[in-house]
């Protein structure tokens, strides 16, 4: 240690590179887990197959009635009932 103190060594500051660098790396290990490899952040496409948009349950009726799983009469009759509680229009029908 005297070697590392005196005579014209870098002092003993040079044992804290390695903390400093482990710290850098748990740093960007923590940022991408917590935003690239959970499927975050602003470059991700928010209206995936299986992200948050689709969850609605008027964005699944409409899925499956694109899909051809129900015919039209009934989409309409079950959008009717779903645009009462989950859409964007009052209870007079007015947006």
């Amino acid at each position: 240690m005297n070697t590392l103190a005196f005579d014209g060594g870098p002092g003993p500051w040079v044992l804290l590179f390695p903390l400093v660098w482990a710290a850098v790396v748990i740093t960007v290990v923590t940022v991408l887990r917590r935003t690239v490899w959970r499927g975050r952040g602003p470059w991700h496409n928010r209206a995936m197959p299986n992200g948050p948009a689709e969850t609605s349950p008027i964005a699944l009726l409409g899925r499956r009635f694109a899909a051809g799983e129900i015919d039209e009469d009934e989409y309409w009759r079950r959008l009717s009932v779903l645009d009462e509680q989950f859409g964007i229009r009052g209870k007079d029908g007015a947006a």
